[in-house]
């Protein structure tokens, strides 16, 4: 495993030996003093581009940079191994890291755009199910790749199980703003305006908006039903 701390100290034990300040070797390697504060308080490593050129400015070996220490020529082989073992170590944990981050990303970014198109967009744009859609696809991407399943299938099971419980909580939600704030569903197949009544169906009830744009409109929340023409005509008639 490597030892960032005792590679920090190494290195600043020989940025030392060469009368350099922090600020002096960020310069000439085109990093901030605070990247080579880290690296030498041993919480980063620098990257690996940057190996070579800070090997030369210290004017030790990338083996000995990598061992935090000079190496004997007795030593030079086994410490080159290790290291090589460490590297891909260090290289495969910071991908992951990596990952996990954009994966979390994924998953904040996702539901911001879900829950921003329901709030944004007024509920007769069909802007707001395509972006609420699209935020649910970005979450489940983002969940799925934080849970990091290898078998396909269950990935797959996953996807699914997600997608049906994010557009389940959507539809319930979009269901609540029709009924307590009388607004148009946001995730209806059809809408109709005939006479005084407009008729939004969903996939699981209708909606009818009676007397719209007048003072005694009022909404009704019924079960699918596939009316007529002639029936929506009547509906509104008192």
């Amino acid at each position: 495993m490597m030892d960032q701390e005792k590679i920090g100290k190494f290195i600043a034990e020989c940025r030392k030996k060469q009368k350099l300040t922090q600020e002096q070797l960020a310069e000439t390697l085109g990093v901030t003093d605070r990247a080579v504060s880290n690296w030498e308080n041993g919480k980063n490593m620098p990257d690996f581009s940057l190996l070579k050129p800070l090997c030369k400015i210290l004017q030790i070996t990338m083996n000995e940079l990598l061992s935090g220490e000079k190496l004997t020529k007795e030593e030079y082989r086994d410490k080159s191994e290790e290291n090589i073992v460490n590297t891909i170590d260090y290289s495969t944990k910071k991908i992951k890291k990596y990952n996990h981050a954009l994966s979390f990303l994924f998953v904040i970014f996702g539901f911001f755009v879900s829950i921003s198109a329901i709030m944004i967009f007024p509920s007769e744009s069909s802007w707001g199910s395509i972006y609420s859609i699209l935020g649910i696809i970005i979450f489940m991407i983002g969940i799925v790749r934080v849970i990091n399943i290898r078998k396909w299938y269950h990935r797959l099971f996953l996807m699914i199980a997600i997608l049906c419980f994010s557009m389940g909580m959507l539809l319930f939600a979009d269901y609540l703003n029709v009924k307590w704030n009388q607004e148009a569903p946001m995730f209806r197949t059809i809408t109709t305006t005939t006479g005084n009544v407009i008729y939004y169906d969903t996939p699981f009830y209708d909606v009818y908006r009676c007397n719209f744009d007048k003072e005694n409109e009022y909404w009704v929340i019924e079960k699918n039903s596939n009316p007529t023409i002639v029936d929506l005509l009547n509906y509104c008639r008192e």
